[in-house]
């Protein structure tokens, strides 16, 4: 599949893509390596993946990361509760040691978690590896291995090769910074917000019975807004959702009712400082463009 091919399928599942994010994933997907998507929460990374699942309809296979994460919730972990009964119907049939150790340490005791599950699939799914940024510094060690050789090692049962290789795809947000090692590993793309034109082409692809008055206000409002002091500027998603409550709310002109401004800006700001920062008079400065 070539980029320009990839950029239509792309758009063809409601996700429009920049020429670099296109070449990014071709490059990825030709190349079998993971790709590093970094950008600002909500600019549309997470979406990636889940657009690739449907390009290809294979399964999207999910980790969520977190401060803490371990290999017992990201790649495997034993099944203990059917271990130990296990060991205690054995025992009563007089069964030796060796075999009970055997058995317990199967394939069939085995959970498979994310990482693992990605490995094991006949078919190719998409691997979604989500805010990496998120989880210690550690868990990159464990992370090494699969991206490197597309392989897990269990201490009692021994290295597991993958069946097929998984579309691998990581998100950050710049919570932290990321490892040499993992950054070499993987094809590197940042996401920004979308220029107006984009989003405008996002808002009329995703929300066909917008007015394009409306859209076009939408826009510029939200452009305007993500250049105010906020602490959690409002994403792609925040957008769509607000454009739907407009048009539920059977707004067709922004700047027509300020109160209903103000009240339906809780699909765009989420955080208490934020809405205490942006009172009537300043989203009616932005609604009429005076930004």
């Amino acid at each position: 599949m070539q980029w320009q091919v990839l950029k239509k399928s792309l758009f063809e599942h409601k996700y429009i893509a920049t020429k670099d994010l296109a070449m990014s994933l071709h490059i990825a997907l030709n190349l079998e390596r993971p790709i590093l998507l970094e950008g600002d929460a909500g600019v549309g990374k997470t979406q990636v993946a889940k657009t690739l699942a449907d390009i290809f309809d294979t399964e999207l296979i999910r980790l969520q990361c977190y401060e803490g994460l371990d290999s017992a919730a990201a790649i495997y972990e034993w099944n203990y509760q059917r271990q130990l009964l296990a060991i205690r119907a054995s025992v009563d049939t007089g069964s030796n040691l060796r075999d009970i150790e055997e058995r317990i340490f199967s394939r069939s005791y085995l959970m498979e978690r994310p990482l693992l599950r990605a490995i094991q699939q006949q078919k190719p799914p998409v691997l979604l590896i989500d805010e990496i940024d998120r989880a210690d510094e550690e868990f990159e060690a464990f992370l090494l291995e699969i991206l490197s050789e597309f392989q897990i090692t269990i201490p009692e049962i021994g290295t597991i090769s993958a069946i097929s290789k998984p579309m691998v795809v990581l998100t950050a947000n710049g919570t932290r910074t990321l490892s040499d090692a993992l950054r070499r590993r993987c094809i590197y793309n940042f996401i920004p917000y979308p220029d107006r034109e984009t989003e405008l082409s996002i808002l009329e692809r995703q929300c066909p019975e917008i007015g394009v008055e409306l859209a076009t206000q939408i826009v510029s409002f939200v452009q305007s807004l993500r250049k105010e002091d906020l602490e959690k500027k409002p994403g792609i998603a925040e957008m769509l959702d607000w454009a739907a409550a407009l048009s539920g709310l059977g707004i067709n002109d922004i700047t027509s009712d300020p109160e209903a401004l103000q009240s339906s800006l809780v699909c765009l700001l989420k955080t208490q400082s934020d809405q205490y920062s942006i009172p009537t008079l300043v989203s009616q400065k932005l609604a009429s463009g005076n930004s």
